[in-house]
């Protein structure tokens, strides 16, 4: 099958006075039509800002290399007027904190109608029926009264499904979930998460899920993806790496996670210390000032990110043993 999105030595640098910022390293993935890829990690990871680069929503002073190639088009080096056509139409993203996403002195329907009638040939009043079926296509209760309501008219669960119908409106054929249920309660959230599946099996879109919550990924992901201070730390699927946890990284987030199997007194082992800064160069291992297994060899060289067994890759010089038999 050929890849419809290939990420390949992704860079995202940001230049400051009082030295460059690199946000993303070498970041390299790939994902499939109609397949679900989690990218998690800690806030401050790189998570975010390589999303956006995809998008081309970065800042003008953001320094962006490598290759991004989207159903064989090159995104790296377009122009906004360029990157305007495929937003949207083909690649979509439903951010984090939807009240601040939209226009506070719009009507909910003015702002979904505004997204279909850039990319689609549509008069006002089939955009407006258009968003009424989009916001009943998400679920919206009483979608005609609702497209005439206001952002804080709805509650945070409301307007994140308005998010969702406007990211679908011209049926993109990638959507990018940027902790779309991170300020949503557990409900809510399931909901939410509940519907993207839905959308994704209806449009057959390709769905990236941008997440601390590795519970998340183990619900809803085809593959995860494990990124560390801007670089990668462990890829496999998903039934892979939960089964067979390599980097200690990735073990540390799943110590994090309660289960509800486990027992009522069950306490959470957290990763002592704070992710480097990401404006000075490391020599070794990010990682390894933050892991209780790091010894000499950490601190003297990164470990390359590669593919040890087959379709799962880590970086790290002394991983945890296989499960495997």
């Amino acid at each position: 099958m050929v890849d419809l999105l290939k990420v390949t030595g992704l860079n995202v640098r940001f230049p400051q006075r009082e030295g460059a910022v690199q946000a993303v390293n070498g970041l390299s993935y790939s994902l499939d039509q109609g397949k679900t890829l989690a990218i998690i990690g800690e806030s401050g990871s790189g998570k975010t800002v390589s999303a956006r680069a995809l998008m081309g929503l970065l800042p003008p002073t953001a320094e962006v290399s490598g290759s991004v190639v989207f159903r064989d088009m090159e995104l790296v080096g377009r122009s906004e007027a360029e990157m305007q056509s495929v937003r949207g139409s083909e690649i979509a993203m439903v951010f984090q904190n939807p009240d601040r996403s939209m226009n506070p002195t719009m009507r909910i329907g003015t702002q979904i109608i505004e997204a279909a009638r850039k990319h689609l040939d549509l008069g006002r009043s089939e955009a407006r029926e258009r968003a009424v079926d989009l916001l009943r296509r998400v679920q919206m209760p009483d979608p005609e009264r609702r497209v005439y309501e206001y952002p804080h008219q709805l509650s945070g669960g409301m307007l994140q499904r308005v998010m969702i119908a406007t990211a679908i409106a011209c049926q993109p054929k990638l959507l990018i979930a940027d902790e779309a249920t991170s300020a949503l309660d557990v409900t809510t959230q399931m909901q939410v998460m509940d519907l993207l599946m839905e959308l994704q099996d209806e449009f057959g879109m390709a769905l990236i899920l941008i997440s601390h919550d590795l519970g998340l990924a183990a619900s809803y992901a085809d593959d995860v993806l494990v990124v560390y201070a801007g670089h990668a730390a462990e890829a496999a699927s998903t039934e892979e790496l939960f089964h067979n946890v390599r980097m200690h990284y990735t073990r540390a987030l799943l110590e994090a996670v309660p289960r509800i199997d486990g027992p009522i007194d069950q306490s959470w082992t957290a990763t002592e210390g704070q992710p480097p800064s990401l404006s000075t160069e490391a020599i070794g291992c990010r990682f390894a000032p933050r892991c209780r297994a790091a010894q000499v060899d950490c601190a003297e060289a990164a470990p390359p990110f590669l593919e040890h067994e087959p379709g799962h890759r880590f970086a790290c010089w002394h991983p945890l043993e296989t499960t495997h038999d």
